[in-house]
């Protein structure tokens, strides 16, 4: 009868046991999805945003947080806007000549395009030095991002039902896209080389855990002192902006995106890492007309989610010689071009 009173003991000091480690481990799998890796996603991969990713631009803090600091008294204060449409000519693909040379589809969500024409997965320098281009300037360059979509509408056109992987939806063209090249606070900038790749923010950031390459910087027009790596939303009569800025710091030495570590941002007073130049800095800004309460999403990796934090952009410079230098004066002289 002991040995009967002891196993039964034993047997409820296991089951309390087993109950225990199970609440452990609903605990840590809660504690786990209140973690930004998880957060606020709880969908499987392709869902449309949570609405954890939605923040009305009146709650957002005003600030200069990335602004430039002061101009130093060798700084290039320049500026040098481009005018190269808002992709009218409906020039989109699901390359990515810049990360994927060669891998045609590799970027498996649609991206946007002006200037080059001639843009995509297989394009060759010679090809793209010889392709017209939407740049009233003549400049052959590419720039280019991943496509932003009004989720109510249904895709209708061809290039919006391609990329697949849960980016559905009607693309909405910007109503407008400033492409702007600045100088460096601190000093002059040399010449960026022909045919020299950039990237700026990290297309994985939901899954990668990390912040160390966002770039996001989303808004809305009647509030410029006011940006969030979320979807802002914006108040009637807005415009919803992004606003990439690309690295301005090059190693002097190759022009590939291989290992992304040919261009640098610089420190945040200005000053470029050491071994590296300062070039003409590219600022990407898209505006485009959503009315408030419009759901969206923007294009992205079928794990991404569609995380705003994901936002990126591309860039190849095909300036012949002349118009980089014309470029590099302007900024150093501190003008307008």
């Amino acid at each position: 009868m002991g040995m009967d009173g002891k196993t039964v003991k034993e047997r409820r000091l296991l089951l309390t046991l087993l109950v225990c480690l199970v609440l452990g481990g609903v605990l840590t799998a809660a504690a786990l999805g209140s973690s930004r890796g998880a957060a606020p996603h709880h969908a499987a991969a392709g869902a449309p945003p949570a609405a954890d990713d939605f923040v009305d631009i009146s709650d957002v803090p005003a600030g200069p947080h990335q602004d430039p600091p002061p101009a130093g008294p060798d700084a290039s204060t320049g500026t040098v806007t481009a005018d190269c449409g808002r992709n009218e000519e409906a020039h989109y693909n699901e390359d990515n000549l810049v990360v994927s040379p060669g891998l045609t589809g590799g970027a498996h969500h649609t991206h946007a395009y002006v200037g080059n024409l001639a843009t995509r997965a297989a394009s060759t320098d010679t090809e793209l030095a010889a392709a017209p281009t939407t740049c009233k300037n003549g400049d052959r360059s590419t720039y280019y991002w991943p496509v932003l979509r009004r989720t109510d509408r249904p895709a209708t056109r061809p290039y919006e039902k391609a990329a697949g992987h849960g980016n559905t939806g009607e693309i909405l063209l910007p109503a407008g896209v400033r492409l702007e090249f600045r100088g460096n606070p601190v000093g002059k900038v040399v010449p960026m080389p022909r045919f020299l790749r950039a990237m700026t923010g990290d297309a994985v950031a939901f899954t990668a855990g990390r912040d160390a390459d966002v770039r996001a910087r989303w808004g809305c027009s009647g509030s410029p002192d006011r940006y969030t790596t979320r979807y802002p939303v914006c108040p009637k009569g807005d415009l919803l902006t992004r606003t990439l800025v690309f690295p301005g710091c090059w190693n002097g030495l190759d022009t590939a995106n291989e290992t992304r570590t040919h261009l640098l941002f610089a420190a945040p007073n200005g000053v470029c890492p050491t071994g590296t130049f300062a070039v003409p800095e590219l600022r990407l800004s898209l505006a485009y007309d959503v009315p408030p309460g419009t759901p969206i999403a923007l294009d992205s990796f079928a794990e991404q989610r569609h995380s705003p934090l994901t936002d990126h952009a591309m860039f190849v410079n095909v300036m012949t010689d002349g118009q980089m230098a014309a470029v590099v004066a302007c900024l150093n002289e501190g003008r307008r071009c």
